[in-house]
């Protein structure tokens, strides 16, 4: 059975940063209005699939594109793993209880206070390659174990890029396997 990969909706950090740019400052960014409009036309997009599980990144504009396409449709589930590689604010998580109290129907005790690469002392501290392969390495065999599909994996640019070999569009809806 098929695994979709879909690329979050436009964030905010999106909108605003061009490569060579100073970083915007936004820290988990969420959706813009045109990020919501790309995952409603996603969702138009991806019924007939009949995914039966999604997985989504624990980035705010992960979840926001999941509960836009999927919600009160499909079991969503948050897990780490396949979060975007951290170069800029906009790869800078935020904590399980703050996480909870934006999206209460959704389970985050299972994620560390910081599951997102930091080191001690430092607000953003750009993850290295070798630990973000690795941690892409483990998200595809823990997804290899997965047997409740079709599924549909919520993710950003750089994870998928590492899976697939290229970086999907904003709410582009690749069937991996």
């Amino acid at each position: 059975m098929p695994i979709y990969f879909v690329r979050h909706g436009q964030s905010e950090f999106n909108a605003v940063f061009k490569k060579g740019d100073n970083d915007p400052m936004i820290f988990d960014a969420p959706l813009t209005a045109l990020g919501r409009q790309q995952a409603l036309k996603a969702r138009e997009n991806i019924q007939g699939l009949g995914i039966r599980h999604v997985i989504t990144s624990p980035f705010t504009r992960a979840i926001q594109t999941a509960l836009l396409i999927f919600q009160d449709e499909v079991p969503i589930e948050v897990m780490d793993g396949h979060h975007e590689l951290l170069l800029h604010s906009c790869d800078v998580g935020r904590s399980p209880n703050v996480l909870s109290k934006d999206f209460p129907g959704l389970e985050f005790s299972h994620l560390s206070e910081t599951w997102w690469h930091h080191e001690k002392g430092r607000d953003i501290s750009p993850e290295p390659e070798e630990t973000f392969k690795e941690r892409i390495s483990g998200f595809v065999h823990r997804l290899d174990r997965i047997v409740d599909r079709p599924l549909a994996v919520i993710g950003h640019g750089n994870a998928f890029n590492e899976i697939i070999g290229r970086k999907l569009e904003n709410c582009e809806i690749h069937r991996y396997r």
